[in-house]
């Protein structure tokens, strides 16, 4: 059994997904397992990764998305702590060795994510001020933006056997939506040290083809207020992110003459609100 599972969800990326292959085959920890699943690709990605053998364990799915190829790595999975890589991502050759030593120094830590390198159509780019990692109780500030990478972290499985896997329903946003799940529970770790090199810039990332990430992002907030999981103090958190971002949303619903849209996302907000009227801190939400 390896300690450690590494997952790649991939969908007609051959040439990237090749460099983010050996970026983990380079690296100084060995005891791991790679498993690419490939998302219905068909640019000849399954005949590039032949060319690994045995080192790369391929699963292959119809086309279902990356929440989907995830969730299919998270089940075949064998090894106790989980590493996602995005197939347009790399690591450095230490990342895997700094934080496999991070869980066994610290038992009880359960999900640690590094720092990393941007780089943006080839060229570095510094992080904005509002991207800045934080490390320990994360939740407030991972309410307005995603503040965990999927291709920085490393987790262990039984975290995920407690707030579940990814929401395929989700075409994007949707490890915002986990990371929420995770992080209204647990604190998250830091290494401060740029172990994993995140690359965009190119026209395929969903960021740049799924529209309206605000409407997404209402909805996994939806989603967190219907489980009644969180704190009085987190509550009122998540309502007030809520209700900014739909107001936001809906404006631009309006501009775009989809009234039903904001009518809709309206009403949502306001069945949170009176649902949870009774809590401490409610009542007080401002625009701040």
């Amino acid at each position: 059994m390896p300690l450690v599972s590494v997952i790649i969800p991939t969908h007609n990326r051959r040439r990237w997904l090749e460099e983010a292959v050996r970026s983990v085959l380079d690296q100084t920890f060995r005891d791991f397992e790679i498993i690419v699943v490939d998302d219905g690709s068909m640019d000849g990605t399954r005949d590039m990764l032949e060319g690994f053998g045995d080192r790369v364990n391929v699963l292959v799915q119809e086309r279902s998305g990356v929440s989907a190829a995830r969730n299919l790595g998270i089940k075949e999975a064998k090894g106790p702590l989980i590493g996602f890589l995005d197939s347009d991502d790399l690591w450095l050759e230490r990342k895997l060795e700094v934080q496999a030593a991070h869980f066994q120094a610290h038992p009880k830590s359960l999900i640690c994510q590094t720092e990393e390198v941007w780089i943006r159509k080839g060229i570095r780019v510094n992080p904005k001020v509002y991207h800045k990692k934080r490390s320990g109780d994360i939740f407030r500030i991972s309410l307005e933006r995603c503040m965990v990478s999927p291709s920085a972290v490393m987790l262990r499985r039984d975290l995920l056997d407690d707030v579940g896997v990814f929401d395929t329903s989700m075409e994007a946003c949707e490890d915002y939506d986990l990371w929420l799940r995770v992080t209204c529970r647990h604190p998250v770790a830091l290494i401060e040290e740029p172990l994993t090199v995140k690359r965009g810039g190119h026209p395929d990332q969903l960021s740049q083809t799924v529209p309206s990430l605000d409407r997404l992002r209402i909805h996994s907030l939806s989603k967190l207020l219907a489980a009644d999981i969180l704190s009085d103090e987190q509550t009122c958190w998540a309502l007030d992110t809520l209700r900014r971002k739909t107001r936001i949303y809906a404006e631009g619903c309006l501009k775009r003459g989809k009234l039903s849209e904001a009518v809709r996302t309206q009403k949502l907000l306001l069945y949170h609100q009176e649902r949870h009227s009774n809590r401490p801190g409610t009542h007080i939400l401002t625009d701040g």
